[in-house]
């Protein structure tokens, strides 16, 4: 009787990356094809994957650590999946199909996908590398400012953007005195149009936060710990904490060592592939038909198209969708989109309503609803963000078009 052939082993796939873009996709990886591949997970940080998003409710004291975790230690070892915590990726040798970590594991891929994902931006300004001046990015970087709010009192967030406004609400939640350096001169510029920014800087300010707009750091001054910022026109303010949230680049060193085709990001095509197709890559660190990302939606549309293609289920393409953005900033909810500036060919409809802390503006074009903002009462805000993607003609329900959609239902 002949013997039985030795049972093939399976094809093994490498993900460089333990955040929720590269486990969101092995998680619509395995929904497909749970037993495909032998899958080892390399990450930076010594944790299992956790929500990012929730690192300012931590900071704040409404969640812990545990509360955030998306996948434990015992989640991989139930998927079969070799997680290596704590021992990032250093060197892809593409000719070998060999990855090398930094404590020196050598591991071979049949494929590799890259979720890489960003890094923030530092100033280079004198003084940047002074102990007390973090970014606010990891569980790290959260421990390192619930230290400092233990034993220091005085904190300067550099960025007037939503993280910004999140870490300065933190800390203030744990007691510092908190000042929001902003080098525009309205908070959350890209979301939000001068009238709500100033809503919204009136009611942080009156939580107890304090703004310092159109302000240009020039230096971050310190014998050993930060005790100051100077700004450009010479004055200064104490600092003994710098927070940083001027925005991320997408890390991409390790595949442009690897020779891999990057611009601002790891090109990749409609089906998250790199231009080596054993490789491919996911979230902040792609650059797909020259866009980059930094939103949970389409990083997700990103992971269900990678996902299936790993598979083998490939007859999915990523296709670039609109976004709108809600936003919650400590109490206070915000919602915005489409093109929400306007021109001389748009016309505004403007509710105001100071008394109750309401504030919405639709941009309208050619009988078009094209940009809205929100301010307070946020809940239309799926409702005409439909109206922007579909481009409904609506003339018929224009008067009543910024009292929401019952009342145009009603109307109609």
């Amino acid at each position: 009787m002949p013997a039985t052939p030795p049972a093939a082993a399976k094809p093994r796939l490498v993900v460089i990356g333990n955040g929720m873009a590269g486990m969101r996709t092995v998680e619509e990886l395995l929904k497909l094809a749970p037993d495909l591949y032998d899958i080892t997970v390399f990450g930076a940080e010594p944790h299992g994957n956790y929500n990012r998003i929730l690192l300012s409710p931590v900071l704040a004291g409404d969640k812990g650590i545990a509360d955030i975790m998306l996948h434990t230690h015992e989640w991989y070892a139930q998927n079969g999946i070799r997680l290596h915590a704590g021992d990032p990726v250093v060197k892809i040798d593409r000719r070998r199909r060999i990855v090398y970590s930094a404590s020196g594991k050598e591991v071979c891929y049949d494929r590799l996908l890259l979720a890489t994902g960003s890094k923030p931006f530092i100033i280079p300004v004198p003084g940047h590398t002074l102990d007390g001046v973090i970014a606010f990015r990891d569980i790290q970087d959260v421990e390192t400012m619930l230290e400092a709010a233990r034993n220091h009192r005085h904190a300067v967030i550099i960025g007037g953007g939503l993280l910004g406004l999140e870490a300065a609400n933190g800390l203030l939640r744990q007691g510092m005195t908190v000042t929001v350096v902003h080098v525009a001169d309205s908070l959350m510029e890209r979301q939000l149009d001068k009238p709500a920014a100033a809503l919204l800087k009136k009611a942080l300010e009156e939580k107890g936060l304090q703004f310092l707009l159109s302000a240009d750091t020039a230096e971050i001054i310190g014998p050993d710990r930060v005790t100051a910022v100077r700004f450009k026109d010479g004055t200064e303010i104490p600092a003994d904490l710098v927070v940083m949230t001027v925005g991320v680049r997408p890390n991409i060193e390790l595949a442009k060592e690897a020779g891999l085709h990057c611009e601002r990001a790891i090109v990749v095509d409609d089906t998250l592939q790199t231009y080596d197709p054993r490789i491919y890559a996911v979230g902040e660190c792609v650059q797909h038909r020259k866009a980059t990302f930094g939103l949970v939606a389409p990083i997700w549309d990103q992971a269900k198209v990678c996902g299936a293609h790993l598979a083998g289920a490939g007859h999915r393409r990523y296709v670039q969708q609109a976004t709108a953005t809600k936003l919650k900033v400590t109490g206070v909810d915000l919602y915005s989109a489409g093109d929400f500036i306007g021109g001389e060919s748009s016309e505004d409809l403007v509710l105001r309503d100071p008394r109750r802390g309401i504030y919405k503006r639709l941009i309208l074009k050619d009988r078009l609803l094209v940009g809205a903002v929100l301010y307070g009462d946020v809940k239309d805000g799926p409702w005409y963000f439909d109206l922007i993607q579909s481009k409904t003609d609506i003339a018929a329900m224009r008067k009543h078009l910024l009292f929401g959609q019952a009342l145009c239902m009603q109307a109609a």
